[in-house]
C-alpha cells in the first residue's frame, strides 16, 4: 500500500511539473441571511428544554420507545427520505401541486439558502444552551439515518429540521394560500419524521414548529424579506399554470401515508 501511494505521488508531482498549475475556483458567495442580529431571540421565547424527572422528560421518553415498531415501515422511509432537509423543496411538490424548478422559481429558491441561514441561527443558540442529548443517547433504540460521531455531538432541543420545515411550509403556504392546508400538513410530517426516525425526541420536534414561526414572524419585519416574498409570488402563480405536475400517483400514495403520521 505505502508503495502503491509513493507511485502515485510521483505522478501527480510529475503531472505537475509539466503542466502549469491551475488557478482555484472561487468559491460561491455564502448566501447572508435576511435577518441576523435582528431576529428575535429564541431562547428566551422557547420553553426550557425538558429535565429529569419531569413529566414532559417522560413523555419523550415514552414518545422514543414506543415509535420504535415503525422500523421498516413506509413511514421509517419516509423519515429516511425526510432526513435531506436539501429535499424540503421537490418533497412539497404534491402539496403544493407543481414540480419547481430554478427555471420557474429562481426568486425563491435564492431565497431558502438565507432563510436556512435565520433558521439555523434561531436553532444554535438555544441548542449550544441547553445541550440536551438525543433521545437514542437516553434509550436504547433503531434510528432511521447512521448513528454517527456528528449526530451524537448535535444536540436534540430544539429540532433545526423541524424549524427549517416548519419555516419554509408556512411561507410556502402563505404563496399559494389555497393549497395552505397540504403544504403545512407536509411541512408538519417532514417534521414529525425526525421523530420517527429517532433522533429527536416530541418536545424538540414541538419546539422547532414555534421556532419557524419565531423565524417568520422575523422574517416579515425585513423589507428585503417581503421585497423578495412578492417576486417569489408571482412565480408561484406562473408555475402552478405552466406545471410540470407531480407524479399523481406518488402523491396519492403520500397522501394516504400521512393520514397516519406515527
Amino acid at each position: 500500500m505505502l508503495r502503491t501511494l509513493a507511485m502515485a505521488a510521483v505522478a501527480l508531482a510529475t503531472m505537475g511539473a509539466a503542466a502549469p498549475a491551475l488557478a482555484p475556483k472561487p468559491l460561491p458567495p455564502v448566501p447572508q441571511p435576511y435577518l441576523g442580529d435582528a431576529a428575535p431571540d429564541s431562547f428566551k421565547i422557547l420553553p426550557p428544554a425538558p429535565v429529569v424527572g419531569t413529566t414532559r422528560y417522560e413523555a419523550d421518553r415514552t414518545m422514543f420507545l414506543s415509535t420504535r415498531r415503525l422500523k421498516d415501515t413506509p413511514r421509517w422511509a419516509l423519515a429516511r427520505n425526510d432526513d435531506n432537509g436539501a429535499g424540503l423543496i421537490k418533497d412539497l411538490s404534491c402539496a403544493l401541486g407543481v414540480e419547481l424548478t430554478a427555471q420557474s422559481a429562481p426568486k425563491l429558491l435564492s431565497m431558502i439558502p438565507r432563510i436556512a441561514r435565520d433558521a439555523s441561527r434561531a436553532t444554535n443558540l438555544p441548542k449550544d444552551i441547553y445541550r440536551r442529548q438525543r433521545p437514542y443517547l437516553v434509550d436504547e433504540g433503531p434510528i432511521c439515518v447512521a448513528k454517527t460521531d456528528f449526530l451524537s455531538k448535535n444536540p436534540d432541543y430544539p429540532s433545526g429540521h423541524v424549524t427549517y420545515s416548519w419555516t419554509v411550509g408556512l411561507i410556502l403556504a402563505e404563496l399559494a394560500p389555497d393549497r395552505a392546508t397540504e403544504i403545512l400538513v407536509r411541512a408538519r410530517a417532514f417534521g414529525e419524521s425526525r421523530l420517527v426516525c429517532g433522533v429527536h425526541s416530541m418536545s424538540a420536534v414541538e419546539a422547532g414548529r414555534t421556532n419557524g414561526a419565531i423565524v417568520v414572524a422575523g422574517l416579515h419585519g425585513s423589507a428585503d424579506f417581503r421585497k423578495d416574498l412578492e417576486i417569489a409570488r408571482r412565480e408561484i402563480a406562473a408555475a402552478r399554470k405552466a406545471g410540470p405536475a407531480p407524479d399523481p400517483v406518488a402523491c396519492a400514495a403520500e397522501a394516504e401515508l400521512l393520514k397516519s403520521p406515527y
